[in-house]
């Protein structure tokens, strides 16, 4: 999928194992700027091991502006944070934006939307740490409802079942009836 940002080419790319480097990047920038600003959603420094699956699996992305990375994130098809809930969803994950692409956040969340409709699902849903207000609200002004909160074991952004709890508000977007015939490989 090709789109435009600011005046300039979006592409998005799957993100394979020569890519884990740059998604970590992304991701640890984003968590300093969180840091700077007081907010713990995710950790100093995130492990490679945290992410080495999803990439295996196909399921990160890479957003790029021009030939830049600008934003990283995950997109899957269950959840067991949402075992309790019905539906065909789509699940993002670990959604980050370079500072220097502040506001592609939207654009991210607009793709991961089509694609989970293009592939048949009818709900897009994710989390966050649940004292993070400024997050939550970005959330629900995007349309998103809150599902309630939830204890997620292991650091911010690590999902065990042990180590220290964290609560995570989900959230759920009800995605309108669209063309599925874009469907990416899942």
């Amino acid at each position: 999928m090709e789109t435009t940002w600011n005046g300039a080419a979006v592409t998005f790319h799957r993100a394979s194992a020569a890519d884990a480097a740059e998604v970590l990047d992304v991701l640890d920038e984003a968590a300093a700027w969180l840091r700077r600003r007081g907010i713990t959603q995710w950790p100093e420094r995130f492990e490679s091991s945290w992410i080495e699956g999803a990439i295996e699996r196909g399921e990160t992305w890479l957003a790029r502006v021009g030939t830049a990375t600008a934003g990283t994130l995950t997109l899957d098809w269950a959840d067991p944070l949402w075992a309790d809930a019905g539906g065909a969803a789509g699940y993002v994950h670990r959604m980050a934006v370079r500072r220097q692409a502040a506001g592609l956040g939207a654009l991210l969340l607009d793709w991961s939307a089509d694609t989970a409709r293009c592939n048949g699902r009818h709900l897009l849903r994710l989390d966050c740490v649940a004292a993070n207000a400024g997050l939550r609200a970005y959330y629900e002004a995007r349309g998103f409802l809150h599902r309630g909160d939830a204890p997620v074991g292991g650091a911010p952004g690590q999902r065990r079942d042990d180590g220290p709890r964290t609560y995570v508000s989900r959230y759920e977007l009800t995605l309108p009836p669209g063309p599925e015939s874009a469907a990416l490989p899942r």
